[in-house]
């Protein structure tokens, strides 16, 4: 098997998967109980919230655990449910993640266009900004095209609204979320130097179990909760904590940020095999990157079919986002760029990740060919 799809899934790692396993068995107790084995896996809950906060820059009071990047997302729309300053707008990048995209979209969200790069329209950003926005949600990097955003950029011009506002006398807050699931193991995050009031991250993408994700949360954002019940993680989560989870999660994110620099190293160095490898594509994703993301188009080929095609040879590659993939949806990212129909159909996305060698990049680029040859002459007869 050679598995090019790490942006929509990554195995647990060994060390993981070994500190959680405690957890499981000998370590099952409640947090929440009173006698000291309890008080003791509590402990070590904390611990490790401080452990995943600490790889971007924060304090574990700061984040919410969640069941995964998508409660996270939700969670902080909550954020325009609060105080009473009249109609709140809300901006979002218009290739975010459907979790981002959807629940902005229910408040009445207004989306923010995008360079054919992929980048931030920022001058579209400063237009669309009002006396009533309250929240704007820009990723840090994007889960189709890999797409690194100008994060720092966003929060200046953020931070000059509300000095102006402050002037005139508006009180409506203005936060700037981040859904930073894609790059906690490939890009040096820090929330301060981001200028975020709420980042997501994701325990699925960097090797750690599934189900677990956190929302950072700076001092003076008010949220509300979406579940209510036992009051845990601040009244925002309530709900017996996943401490297994939150163990593999902090294991993975520790791991993830001592080999940051020689795993994009060592993405680079495949990225190249590969793509000089390949033969008669478009690469889609030029500049501006995360290192182990490529974005392919075939022109005048089905993406889709070459996708089973692929699978029939143990090599497995995406289309897209596997959310929106599974629903046999046009990607709105690729839309977005101003990519054409025929673009779209024959566009695959593959992304690099630890357990690929040089070995099978060499041989993945060389079924890849022969897969896309055979299309091509079965397609003009």
């Amino acid at each position: 098997m050679i598995y090019l799809d790490h942006a929509a899934a990554t195995p647990v790692s060994a060390k993981a998967l070994k500190a959680m396993e405690p957890y499981f068995a000998t370590e099952f107790f409640n947090p929440s109980a009173a006698y000291l084995p309890a008080k003791k896996v509590a402990a070590d809950y904390e611990a490790a919230k401080d452990t995943i906060a600490h790889a971007v820059g924060a304090k574990g009071t700061d984040l919410v655990i969640t069941a995964g990047a998508t409660e996270a997302n939700n969670l902080a729309f909550t954020a325009v449910a609060q105080h009473n300053y009249g109609k709140d707008e809300v901006l979002y990048l218009e290739t975010e993640h459907d979790s981002v995209r959807a629940v902005a979209q229910r408040y009445g969200g207004k989306a923010i266009r995008v360079l054919s790069s992929g980048l931030i329209n920022l001058n579209d950003l400063k237009t669309k900004i009002t006396d009533e926005t309250k929240l704007i949600s820009v990723s840090l990097a994007n889960n189709e095209l890999g797409t690194i955003q100008p994060l720092a950029e966003v929060a200046a011009i953020i931070k000059e609204i509300k000095i102006d506002r402050y002037k005139r006398g508006i009180k409506k807050p203005l936060y700037l979320h981040s859904d930073a699931s894609q790059a906690l193991n490939l890009l040096d995050i820090n929330v301060a130097r981001l200028g975020v009031d709420m980042l997501t991250i994701s325990s699925a993408k960097i090797y750690g179990p599934k189900g677990i994700g956190a929302l950072y949360v700076s001092h003076g954002v008010k949220l509300s909760p979406l579940t209510l019940g036992g009051g845990q993680e601040k009244g925002l989560r309530s709900g017996t904590e996943n401490v297994p989870g939150v163990i593999g999660f902090a294991t993975a994110a520790k791991e993830a940020k001592e080999h940051l620099n020689g795993n994009r190293k060592k993405y680079k160095d495949l990225k190249r095999i590969l793509l000089s490898g390949l033969q008669g594509y478009e690469l889609i994703n030029k500049k501006h990157t995360l290192d182990n993301f490529i974005v392919l188009c075939y022109n005048g080929v089905d993406a889709e079919r070459l996708i089973y095609l692929l699978e029939d040879r143990e090599i497995y590659v995406a289309t897209g986002a596997a959310c929106a993939a599974s629903k046999g949806q046009k990607s709105h990212v690729l839309t977005a760029i101003g990519l054409n129909n025929s673009q779209i159909a024959g566009s695959l996305r593959l992304t690099l990740g630890e357990t690929n060698t040089a070995e099978q990049i060499h041989e993945a680029a060389r079924i890849i060919n022969e897969t896309v040859a055979a299309e091509r002459k079965r397609i003009n007869g």
